[in-house]
C-alpha cells in the first residue's frame, strides 16, 4: 500500500523537475519518489553514525584498533 504526500518546491526547483519530467518521459512523481528513497537511506546511515559516535564519546560503545581486528581476525602479515 502506498500513500500520499504534498511537499511545497521553490518555483525554481518546480520547473527543473517539470523539465526533467518532459525531457525524460517520465512523471514528476517518479523523480520525487527515486530522489526521497535514495536520499532517505543516506539520512538513516548519518543518523545512526552519529547516535554510534555519541555512544563512543560515551564511552558506552567499545573500540577496536588495527592491531586488535587483525589479530582477532588472523589478519596479521
Amino acid at each position: 500500500m502506498s500513500k500520499q504526500t504534498a511537499v511545497r518546491l521553490p518555483d525554481e526547483t518546480y520547473q527543473r523537475l517539470k523539465n526533467l519530467a518532459e525531457k525524460t518521459g517520465r512523471t514528476s512523481t517518479f523523480y520525487i519518489r527515486q530522489a526521497i528513497e535514495h536520499h532517505l537511506e543516506d539520512l538513516e546511515d548519518l543518523y545512526l553514525a552519529e547516535e554510534t559516535l555519541a555512544l563512543v564519546r560515551e564511552g558506552k560503545e567499545p573500540t577496536y584498533g588495527l592491531d586488535e581486528v587483525e589479530r582477532d581476525f588472523d589478519l596479521a602479515g
